[in-house]
């Protein structure tokens, strides 16, 4: 993560002075804006307190409003300059005539603060341009047509070069027609020299702002979320478990891998405390055999002498192996193209180390015992929240060390439990001082909460968020979030769309069947760069406990193996569905970018349409590429409707024809403005669409 230039990593640089000087002796201020108006910098975040956030392979609008008085023409441009230093200048052009609102689209393809800011000015040549074309047309008088091409040659004069010495004379020869003069401003040589050296005045500059450029795993990657203690897990005769371990773990990497994902998630890995442990389900009382909640950190290790001390966060849960077990998984991984994400729990189990050394991070009830979490009705009497306004230094001092204990291992990516239950200050601070050192490190906030708190911890450094993905399930519900995601937040948040989590088994999952896996799979692979399974998954593990949105039998609270080798023969499986999303997403790099999400319209209340598109300019190949996602958001049904395309969204021209291969079914049809589709949901209620440009 890159530093901005106020010494916090995350602040803008302070307002510079923009603008050109007022006349000597004439004491008039610009005022605040300058000559020209500069306003709504875009990327920018809300209060600009911390840098945009953007990734390598991104490609950035970077969007001003400019407006002056009057009808003179305006040049706008983009300086850009890289963290290297070199800086590029690029034209800006107004997105729609008469909105004022300018847009240059770069794709930044280096880690670092990057710099830049807008520059405005009268476009003379433009506007003298203009209103010539107007007055040689409308065949205005001679004294007219003789100061009309003398303020030309006056203009002209401003230049260097012969281009424009020639075309000075040229236009000043008053023996020639007005058609003949007015020709001489279109010659390809003069506008090649103009558009190098324009003849501008009244050059304003915006504010230099920063954007923050990160790895590209900061905002793209697939992730697939899975418990060690399962993989390999064994009930014995006696009702106790042998526990799965990282070598037992290691076996399911080849698997994850085949299945085109990205990142492997872990739950927490540290060992468990036994006081107050969680039983099957939730169930307040554990049995001699229940492994308890990964989420209660701290417990009992083998000492020296074969006396038991307790671990904490800097710990490994000895049923799953040693610190070089732990390593061995990581080079699994790594060795497969996958990176490891730890969980970083910043939680307590009553048995956790912190708790007697330490008891001022913890907050103490009137009867002198410390505080469980609670959310009420529900009580964890197996977990202590922290508290961070005891000892703040003491404490944020000792996450820093876990942290960097664990970079220290080999892991990359962090996935952070409830960040919206500790100090905005603390995240702030926290992923500030990991940057300076580990540019490299994401950090993913499961900021399941509300709207303020979830965009204020990606507004101050989390590379990724959570979002209210899994509970947007009508097709108007997910148009109006997947706008909002790609335009309103896109500045800073990049949303990481989960299908479901050890927390999370929506009704829409629950009675949905195997339409509504695919459905959910389908759009969150496809709107977001970035997306997520929990294990089970491609099972449709489906039946949750009464009463609630969880997995009945839920592997946060007990052993779950899954005969994955059974699942492959019956073909009761969502993994080669899966497989295949992750192939779209490699193969399409428009399915990398977040911003480029436009929602179309269809005339069923069901069926989801939108589409991205990236201009060849941007892609590898140097071709365009765009998919169309229509999706039956209603699980139970068939429909069938007609769609209706903005096809300037994916590089058309409204009215033409083009062709359109399905990249699920490989079925392929001829498209144009509007077209009839039909999604059975018990066959395949999603059609990915493939824009075959050149195909007609």
């Amino acid at each position: 993560m890159a530093t901005a230039s106020t010494g916090s990593p995350r602040r803008a640089s302070k307002p510079q002075p923009r603008g050109e000087t007022p006349p000597a002796g004439t004491g008039v201020s610009r005022g605040a804006l300058g000559r020209i108006p500069i306003r709504a910098l875009r990327p920018r975040q809300r209060e600009n307190l911390w840098a945009a956030n953007s990734y390598v392979g991104e490609v950035v609008p970077f969007e001003a409003t400019v407006f002056r008085e009057g009808h003179d023409l305006l040049h706008v441009e983009l300086e850009l300059t890289d963290p290297a230093g070199a800086t590029t200048t690029h034209r800006m052009r107004e997105i729609a005539k008469g909105t004022d609102r300018w847009c240059s689209q770069v794709r930044v393809d280096a880690v670092g603060t990057w710099r830049w800011r807008v520059r405005a000015a009268s476009d003379d040549w433009a506007t003298w341009l203009h209103a010539a074309e107007v007055k040689v047309a409308a065949d205005v008088s001679p004294d007219d047509i003789d100061l009309l091409f003398a303020m030309g040659v006056e203009l002209l004069k401003r230049g260097s070069g012969k281009v424009f010495a020639d075309a000075a004379r040229a236009m000043a020869d008053a023996g020639l027609t007005p058609a003949a003069r007015l020709k001489v401003a279109t010659d390809p040589r003069l506008v090649k020299a103009l558009a190098a050296s324009p003849l501008l005045s009244l050059v304003t500059e915006s504010d230099v702002q920063p954007l923050r450029v990160e790895r590209a795993r900061a905002a793209v990657g697939s992730w697939y979320e899975f418990f060690p203690r399962s993989e390999g897990a064994v009930k014995n005769a006696d009702g106790s478990w042998t526990s799965g371990s990282f070598r037992t773990a290691a076996e399911r990497l080849p698997a994850i891998a085949e299945m085109g994902f990205d990142v492997v998630y872990l739950p927490p890995i540290h060992p468990i405390g036994v006081a107050y442990r969680k039983g099957p389900n939730n169930s307040p009382t554990a049995g001699p055999h229940d492994p308890g909640s990964p989420w209660a950190i701290g417990g009992f290790l083998p000492g020296p002498g074969g006396a038991l001390v307790k671990g904490g966060h800097d710990s490994i849960h000895p049923e799953l192996g040693t610190a070089d077990d732990f390593r061995a998984f990581l080079a699994a991984a790594q060795g497969l193209g996958l990176e490891v994400a730890l969980d970083l729990a910043l939680q307590c189990s009553p048995d956790h180390p912190w708790v007697d050394e330490h008891p001022e991070w913890f907050t103490r009830r009137p009867d002198g015992s410390i505080a469980y979490a609670e959310n009420p009705p529900k009580k964890y009497q197996d977990i202590y929240p922290l508290n961070f306004d005891n000892d703040p230094d003491g404490l944020s001092a000792e996450v820093l060390r876990i942290v960097e204990h664990w970079i220290g291992e080999g892991v990359k990516i962090f996935r952070v439990d409830n960040p919206h239950t500790k100090p905005l200050w603390f995240w702030e601070w926290l992923l500030a001082e990991v940057a300076k050192t580990h540019p490299d490190v994401v950090f993913l906030a499961e900021a399941f909460t509300r709207p303020a708190m979830l965009h204020s911890l990606a507004e101050a450094g989390f590379q990724q968020s959570y979002t209210y993905f899994t509970w947007r399930n009508t097709k108007s519900e997910l148009e109006e979030f997947l706008t909002g995601l790609a335009t309103e937040s896109a500045d800073y948040l990049h949303p990481n769309l989960f299908v479901n989590t050890p927390d999370i088994l929506t009704e829409y999952l629950q009675f949905g069947g195997p339409a509504a896996y695919k459905i959910r799979a389908a759009i969150a692979a496809t709107a977001s760069p970035s997306w997520g399974v929990y294990s089970g998954y491609e099972l449709f593990e489906d039946v949750a406990r009464p009463g609630s949105e969880e997995n009945i039998d839920n592997e946060k609270y007990e052993f779950k193996p899954r005969d994955w080798a059974r699942a492959a023969s019956t073909g009761r499986t969502l993994a080669p569905y899966l497989t295949l999303l992750n192939q779209i997403r490699r193969e399409h790099p428009s399915l990398h970018q977040l911003r480029n999400l436009r929602v179309h319209w269809s005339d069923d209340d069901a069926i989801l349409v939108y589409s991205k598109f990236l201009a060849g300019e941007f892609t590898p190949k140097g071709r365009p590429d765009g998919i169309i996602v229509v999706a039956n958001t209603d699980p139970h049904s068939v429909r069938e409707t007609m769609v209706h395309l903005d096809l300037r969204q994916i590089g058309l021209d409204p009215g033409v024809r083009f062709e359109v291969r399905d990249i699920l079914s490989g079925q392929r049809w001829s498209w144009g403005d509007s077209n009839f589709v039909r999604l059975d949901a018990f066959t395949e209620p999603v059609h990915l669409l493939n824009v075959e440009y050149g195909a007609r």
